[in-house]
């Protein structure tokens, strides 16, 4: 049973070691990805009082300020500190690359319009009344593409990769505002000092590492 605890708490370490050093070099990128922490935060503490308004808070501010980042102001070109280009790294990512982000986004952004157009979203609903209403409307089914992306994608995981791989994901998913709260607190400071990409020290100093997504073990992050 520990033996299988710490395999478990190795592998998230590794994703998250992973996820950090392939898709987060724009200091844009991390300083968006603080503010969406702290909003996911509160989106958190909101869902045992008024889970619509978590979900309008989730993805109204917290997706919009991740995602932006990540199809913004990330580098696209080749990675010289991981040598990967970024055709390989977006194959190898566990969870939504860019590709899938589009299709989840577009049903996130097309949700609203379906509920003004069928307040009963085709009788399945009580319609709502009035502009809260709705708006309450759209914050329940905002939250619950968010949590059908997330089963979605880790029942994916049990088949294209391993169990294992698709629970320590969907952990490290529910979890990474807490960790990015920590790892990227600093890079708004870092941004407004002038430096648009993290040099990333810590990844040069394990430059002769290969990931597990490369089919070995990589170190964490220091």
């Amino acid at each position: 049973m520990l033996q299988q605890l710490n395999t478990y708490l190795e592998a998230l370490k590794i994703q998250r070691w992973d996820d950090h050093r392939y898709y987060h070099h724009s200091r844009i990128n991390q300083s968006l990805h603080f503010i969406s922490a702290c909003f996911f935060i509160a989106s958190y503490a909101l869902l045992f009082t008024d889970p619509a308004l978590a979900g309008l808070l989730a993805w109204g501010i917290s997706m919009t300020t991740r995602q932006s980042g990540h199809f913004f102001f990330e580098p696209r070109d080749y990675d010289h500190v991981n040598h990967a280009t970024h055709d390989h790294k977006e194959d190898i990512k566990i969870g939504y690359n860019l590709r899938r982000k589009v299709v989840l986004m577009s049903i996130w952004a097309v949700s609203p319009l379906v509920l003004f157009l069928s307040p009963s979203l085709f009788g399945l609903i009580e319609p709502a009344v009035g502009l809260n209403g709705y708006l309450h409307d759209v914050g329940l089914a905002w939250l619950y593409i968010g949590i059908g992306g997330l089963l979605f994608r880790t029942i994916h995981l049990f088949f294209i990769k391993d169990v294992m791989t698709g629970l320590v994901w969907m952990f490290k998913i529910a979890t990474d505002p807490f960790h990015d709260f920590m790892l990227y607190r600093k890079s708004p400071l870092a941004l407004l000092k002038g430096e648009l990409i993290d040099p990333m020290d810590h990844v040069n100093a394990h430059g002769d590492e290969i990931t597990s997504e490369q089919g070995t073990e990589a170190k964490t992050l220091p």
